[in-house]
């Protein structure tokens, strides 16, 4: 009876997983669908999933319009940043508050988990004024900075740490390790997955954010592919082949970087719901 029961649930979540697969699928198969037709069928009343006429005419037609690849290439250059900024960051705070002691270790934690409560919307104006005091705005630096400070990526770090036993850490600093030699050779080769996981996380939210960049950039050389595509809108008008396509190539980059780096995210993803807080 028991093995029965069990050959029920399996197939229900093989059911279930099937139907929630299609439901995240449907919506980036309609897009790609729409993309690959005329404009003219795209506003067409008879409704048919597949083009009956098959172009790339709104790819092209996206590629030479507008300021893509520019847009690619800032959206590259911000992601990449903020992520290695933001490892950086993170990793050397986790590593103090887990590791090192000092006065007012504790408040400085949780006043660095606070954040959790605080959206981000909150502080727009504060950071808008002072990346204008420095000068920042609609730069490279104006973008990045802003989105460096990840509380969630500190705290899974300092986790990871409280976890690996101190005889790591003390056999380095006998051997006349420095705290950031520690962190680098013990500390970052022991926490591998997870650094890959938090880094291709960090690096999706940083290519998908709309709103920081969307109150930071003044010109259209600066912008990055979410902010460019309202751009697309607006030179396009309701053309919703060029629409989707321009949302297809901006969504390419990062569909890759999960793909090639699944198995890494999945390790670190496991590895971190097993720590023990």
């Amino acid at each position: 009876m028991n093995g029965r029961s069990n050959v029920g649930w399996t197939l229900a979540g093989a059911v279930a997983a099937v139907l929630l697969a299609a439901l995240w699928a449907a919506p980036l198969l309609w897009a790609l669908s729409t993309a690959l037709r005329p404009e003219l069928e795209t506003v067409s009343s008879d409704f048919h999933w597949l083009p009956r006429h098959w172009t790339l005419d709104a790819f092209a037609r996206t590629l030479g319009a507008g300021n893509l690849p520019r847009w690619l290439l800032n959206s590259f250059l911000v992601a990449l940043l903020v992520t290695v900024i933001t490892m950086a960051i993170s990793l050397m705070a986790a590593y103090a508050f887990s590791q090192l002691r000092f006065r007012g270790r504790s408040i400085l934690f949780g006043a660095a988990m606070l954040a959790f409560l605080l959206p981000f919307e909150a502080l727009l104006v504060p950071l808008f004024r002072t990346m204008h005091q420095l000068g920042l705005v609609n730069s490279y630096a104006g973008i990045v900075l802003p989105q460096v400070v990840s509380p969630v990526v500190i705290y899974v770090f300092k986790q990871f740490f409280d976890a690996i036993p101190a005889d790591f850490r003390e056999a380095a600093v006998m051997d006349g390790a420095g705290p950031l030699r520690v962190l680098w050779s013990v500390y970052l080769p022991l926490s591998g997955n997870i650094a890959w996981a938090m880094a291709i996380v960090t690096f999706i939210a940083a290519w998908n954010n709309f709103l920081w960049p969307f109150i930071i950039v003044t010109s259209n050389d600066m912008m990055t592919i979410p902010l460019g595509l309202t751009q697309t809108y607006d030179a396009f008008g309701v053309r919703y082949a060029q629409l989707m396509a321009a949302a297809l190539l901006g969504a390419l980059p990062v569909a890759l970087a999960y793909v090639v780096f699944q198995r890494r995210v999945t390790q670190g993803f496991l590895a971190a719901s097993g720590l023990k807080g």
